[in-house]
């Protein structure tokens, strides 16, 4: 037995229309396909109130309802034309409109003529690793948009308000519709603001904005890194319809040093030194950000690939208050490509005196011996 329309609907017999369209628009909301995939009961439960909304609508066929039930509507006579035929162009415009603004995530329909914050801009500014350490004011240049200075924004040549369109109706957009199906794509009459002008400026040819270039000076503390970001608020591009402006953020990039790698505030350089120095050791100049005098000491017996730490003498830490890294020194001891006869009779003299002194040269021949079975 099938259901009352009346009950299908949640609404009483004495329901004026606005109460009948109210109630059917929020459960087709609910139970359309589009927003309930693979429910073949939602599926079922639409057809359910799309029929009865189609009944109740029609003051003629409720009328047969009201006084006959289903029954009016048995043995052909005044079937419902595929379930739909009784819908008027506003209402599935309306319908369309709720549906898929919920299936996309939205509860509220676009208005063209809301005011909207401008796009937010980007700049990406190359520094130096020394200007990194130090810190540097860089002075940049940035194409954005502003309120044309020949018409201050209103778009027209005369001063005139801009006209709602008559094509969208101020919507911004229209909308093309074939049996249950509908296509919306913007107004092409005025662009999607729902707005159009008579007399458009010849300046800006209507869009009340104009190209120009700003020029900022733009501070990066000491420490910067890559990645690094800052904000100007307000300095994006404009907004529209009176909305604030975007903003502009600037992403630092820092050079590779000749000198120097870095990875987070810790330095990182290779340092050559003699085979002396690295025997008998002494001490060696090292190069630094911050140019000071910087000496290291070399142990005795230093060998090749070495790395020693100067506590304090890398990058400084951004906002860090004066804190700084370290820095790391890779030692590399530098072999002679030419000597002469003296030079090369004490390294012979040198080498008798055994493998003791090259404790890494005795390990590998012990080694070897062991493998050979003594």
């Amino acid at each position: 037995m099938k259901q009352d329309y009346y009950e299908i609907l949640g609404v009483s017999k004495t329901a004026t229309e606005a109460e009948i369209k109210s109630a059917y628009r929020g459960l087709a909301k609910k139970y359309h396909p589009d927003l309930n995939p693979d429910n073949p009961e939602a599926e079922l439960k639409f057809k359910e109130i799309s029929e009865a909304y189609e009944v109740l609508m029609n003051p003629d066929k409720r009328a047969a309802y009201d006084r006959y039930g289903h029954a009016a509507f048995e043995g052909g006579q005044g079937g419902f034309g595929g379930g739909f035929g009784g819908f008027e162009a506003a209402d599935l415009s309306d319908l369309f409109e709720d549906v898929f603004s919920s299936f996309m995530g939205g509860g509220r329909r676009y208005d063209p003529t809301a005011p909207r914050k401008g796009s937010d801009m980007r700049y990406n500014l190359s520094i130096t690793m020394e200007e990194a350490f130090s810190g540097v004011t860089k002075s940049i240049t940035i194409p954005t948009h502003v309120k044309c200075s020949e018409c201050d924004g209103k778009g027209s040549s005369d001063g005139s308000e801009p006209e709602v369109c008559h094509t969208c109706k101020g919507k911004g957009k229209v909308r093309r519709q074939q049996g249950f199906f509908a296509v919306e794509t913007v107004c092409t009459e005025c662009g999607g603001s729902g707005k159009t002008i008579k007399n458009p400026c010849k300046k800006c040819f209507g869009k009340g904005i104009e190209e120009t270039e700003k020029t900022f000076e733009v501070k990066i503390p000491a420490g910067a890194d890559n990645g690094t970001r800052m904000r100007l608020a307000g300095e994006g591009d404009i907004g529209v319809n009176g909305g604030e402006n975007g903003d502009l953020y600037i992403f630092v990039y820092v050079e590779d040093s000749k000198v120097f790698e870095r990875e987070g505030n810790d330095l990182y350089c290779k340092e050559p030194i003699s085979i002396v120095t690295a025997a008998l050791g002494g001490e060696i100049e090292v190069p630094s950000l911050d140019k000071e005098h910087v000496t290291l000491k070399i142990p005795k017996g230093t060998q090749h690939g070495t790395r020693l730490k100067v506590k304090g003498k890398g990058m400084p830490f951004l906002n860090g208050g004066g804190k700084r890294g370290d820095l790391y020194v890779d030692v590399s001891v530098q072999i002679p490509t030419s000597i002469n006869s003296k030079q090369e009779e004490l390294l012979r003299e040198f080498e008798k005196e055994g493998a003791n002194h090259t404790p890494g040269i005795g390990e590998f021949f012990k080694k070897v011996k062991d493998f050979l079975g003594g």
